[in-house]
Formats: C-alpha cells, sequence, structure tokens
C-alpha cells in the first residue's frame, strides 16, 4: 500500500503489547476470561496470537470466548458456531455468535477480568463491536471488570468522515445495538468507553490503548501486516469499501464473496457495468468495469458482470481514507444508479444468519434507517447527490464521540 509522499510509516503498537511490557497491569489476576479470534496477533510479531503471547506471559487465561466467525475467524458469514475447545492452547471457547450473543453470568462471575481483543475494521454492521457490547453489559451485571486492549481503526479516526445515518432504535439488531452512524471513526476502545458513559456506567472499564496512532491515517500509515479479519476482510482494500459496498448484501446483486478481492466489487450477470462505471464518481476513487466469478452468495459460480472500486493510483491510500473518502455515499450512490440503469432485474432481497434467521428487513438493519430503500428507488439523477448527503449526515456524532476519545 501507498503511504503519504511514499515516506515509511512508523510501526504502531497495539494493546496487546502495551499490556505484556506492563507486569503491574495484570499482577493480581488469577482466573481470566479473554474474547478473541485468530485476527487478533501481536503488533510486534505478527506470527503470535494474542492468546498464545499471554499464556506465555504466565497470564492465567482460563477461558477463551469467540465472536462472528468463530476463533479461528474463519467461519462463513452469518453462520451458526458453536462452543468448542482451541487446538491451539486447549482452552474452552465460549461461542458469542449461535446458541447465545452475550455470555451468561456462570461464564464470567468466576474470572478477576475479562480481557478484550479483536481486531475491527471501522463499520457499525461489522458484529465484532456488538459482541462487545454485549461483554461490557454482561461485565457489569456479573461484577467483573473489563480491559480492552486496543487497536487502530483501519479507516482512521477523523470524526467529521462520519457518515450516517444514524441508528434508528426501531432498527436495532445484532448488526446495530446502539445509535451510531455506519462509519464511526472510533476504535473499539473509545466505543467501549461512549458506552460505558452513555449506557453502562456501572461498569469496571480500563483500555489500554495504543501507542503511536494518529488517528488522522488509516491503515496503511500504522506499519503493521493486514490479518484477515474475517473471510471476506482478506485484505485493507476490502475494508476501505466495505462501509459501501456491504449495503448490497440486502439485494440480488454479488459482492463478491469468494473471490480475492470480496467487498471491492459489486455485479451481477445482467449490469451494465460500463455505464454504471460511467455514473457514478467519486474524488479520489477510480471506478472501472470488471468480470469477476464469486464463489457465495448470490450467482455463485456464474460469471457478473460488475465494477471494482480503487483509490486513484495517484492518490496516498493512508490520506484518501481517512481524510477524504466517503464510503458509505459511494455505497448509496452506487444502488441508486443501479436502481435506475435496472429497473427490472433489480430487486431487495434477504439475508438469512445465526442473529436473523429469516433475513427479515436486512437493509434497514444495515442502514439503520427506515425507508432508505424507497427514497433510493424514487431518486432521479438530479436528486441524488444532495439527498444521499442528507442520508449519510451523522448529526451531533462529533460531540457525542469526543468525550470518549483516546488518541
Amino acid at each position: 500500500m501507498r503511504t503519504a509522499a511514499n515516506a515509511p510509516p512508523t510501526p504502531v503498537r497495539f494493546g496487546i503489547d502495551r499490556l505484556l511490557d506492563e507486569p503491574g497491569l495484570r499482577s493480581k489476576w488469577r482466573r481470566v476470561g479473554l474474547v478473541t479470534n485468530d485476527a487478533a496477533r501481536l503488533a510486534d510479531t505478527s506470527a503470535v496470537l494474542s492468546r498464545e503471547a499471554l499464556l506465555t506471559a504466565g497470564i492465567p487465561v482460563v477461558r477463551l470466548f469467540g465472536p462472528e466467525h468463530g476463533l479461528g475467524a474463519r467461519a462463513d458469514d452469518g453462520a451458526h458456531v458453536t462452543d468448542a475447545v482451541d487446538p491451539r492452547t486447549g482452552l474452552p471457547v465460549v461461542s458469542l455468535y449461535g446458541e447465545r450473543m452475550r455470555p451468561a453470568r456462570a461464564h464470567i462471575e468466576d474470572l478477576d477480568v475479562v480481557l478484550f481483543d479483536i481486531p475491527d475494521v471501522g463499520a457499525r454492521f461489522y458484529t465484532y463491536a456488538w459482541t462487545l457490547w454485549h461483554v461490557l453489559h454482561a461485565c457489569a451485571d456479573a461484577k467483573v471488570p473489563l480491559v480492552i486492549l486496543d487497536r487502530p481503526n483501519p479507516l482512521g479516526g477523523v470524526l467529521v468522515m462520519a457518515e450516517g445515518p444514524v441508528l434508528e432504535p426501531s432498527c436495532r439488531s445484532f448488526i446495530g445495538e446502539d445509535d451510531i452512524p455506519v462509519r464511526h471513526s472510533l476504535t473499539l476502545g473509545e466505543l467501549a468507553r461512549l458506552w460505558q458513559r452513555e449506557h453502562c456506567p456501572a461498569v469496571a472499564l480500563d483500555v489500554v490503548g495504543c501507542e503511536g496512532w494518529d488517528r488522522s491515517q488509516a491503515w496503511p500509515a500504522v506499519g503493521r501486516p493486514w490479518i484477515p479479519t474475517s473471510p471476506a476482510m482478506p485484505a485493507f482494500e476490502s475494508a476501505i469499501w466495505y462501509p459501501g459496498t456491504c449495503l448490497f448484501e440486502a439485494t440480488n446483486l454479488s459482492v463478491a464473496r469468494g473471490t480475492a478481492a470480496p467487498f471491492t466489487m459489486i455485479g451481477a450477470p445482467w449490469l451494465h457495468a460500463e455505464a454504471l462505471a460511467r455514473e457514478v464518481v467519486a474524488t479520489g476513487v477510480q471506478i472501472t468495469a470488471c468480470a469477476f466469478t464469486p464463489a457465495q452468495g448470490p450467482f455463485a459460480g456464474q460469471p457478473c458482470q460488475g465494477v471494482q472500486l480503487a483509490i486513484h493510483p495517484n492518490e496516498p491510500d493512508a490520506i484518501v481514507v481517512a481524510q477524504r473518502l466517503r464510503p458509505v455515499a459511494l455505497g448509496l450512490n452506487l444502488l441508486a444508479a443501479i436502481i435506475e440503469l435496472h429497473p427490472a432485474e433489480f430487486a431487495w432481497a434477504r439475508y438469512p444468519t445465526a442473529a436473523n434467521p429469516k433475513g427479515h428487513d436486512h437493509f434497514a438493519r444495515l442502514i439503520g434507517s427506515n425507508g432508505v430503500d424507497d427514497r433510493l428507488s424514487a431518486l432521479t439523477p438530479l436528486l441524488r447527490q444532495a439527498t444521499i448527503a442528507d442520508l449519510t449526515r451523522a448529526d451531533d456524532w462529533s460531540t457525542r464521540a469526543s468525550a470518549a476519545l483516546l488518541y
């Protein structure tokens, strides 16, 4: 990936690395629970799993908790994950995406502390944040301290770049439990601080912050390798566009799951890709017609015509993503243009998951607001930009979130 002026980035250290450096933070722990997955590695040694590093350092982890995609971060999107035993450590693993989304009191009341170390991608509907939400509330109920081992937001943390809509209460689900925008520009540690302040003041919360992270730059400036956070997030390029292209999960188009570049492409066998690429323009973005064959989702195994999104080759990724790119607005623009180009072929679709077995109202749950689908369907090209700018406002978010900032 490129960085500003091609300068080598200064490597950032994560909360897990700082915890391991400071024995005083953990000296009284005798029984520790850890919410984690295989994407959680050390910054200093990316081949080392967080849970193995903690055990090697003598931290008495006795129970693991796994989010969506399981401890291995490889289960399919929305798939029910069962309890298991970790083959790497022999520890029991309590699944928090299947039979339950929140740990039961019995899972945590015998612990001295619960640690949380999972990388996020900075979008409201990525479920790791809502695993944190439920763990936070469970720890408050059981009076067990919670410690977040923080990591950078890969999209950067510039609050004015947050994109709405802010979630409406009627759209609450496991892809959005609180009224935050689609792109929130916070780390998980900062989200936990916000939720403690607004919803859960009784929880004993501590956040071990990152060292050296500048919230004005995105992942390429972190100076660490990207570890896939889930099967459809194999590279940072997928995370860039995810806040906008994930909206297509609620349609009959493919988001290129099962290819090497999911969420960077959208398509269907019937899509007029060249016309779409001409129709939608975004600053700093290169939109080109492409062809791909998804292995999962709509049109699995069928050749699709589509468009591929990329940061313009002459632009610095770390700066554009954090300070200029509006992926939610781009996703809505693409949706509106496709509805106009293909009124007969385009359709909204259900998206069944373990959290929403019948898949109802998936678009409203993703975008966080009712009636957006109807508004997009009624848009003319003349009204599109102004309407989408209105839809993606994150009113008052900067004021609310600023109290929780750590960086």
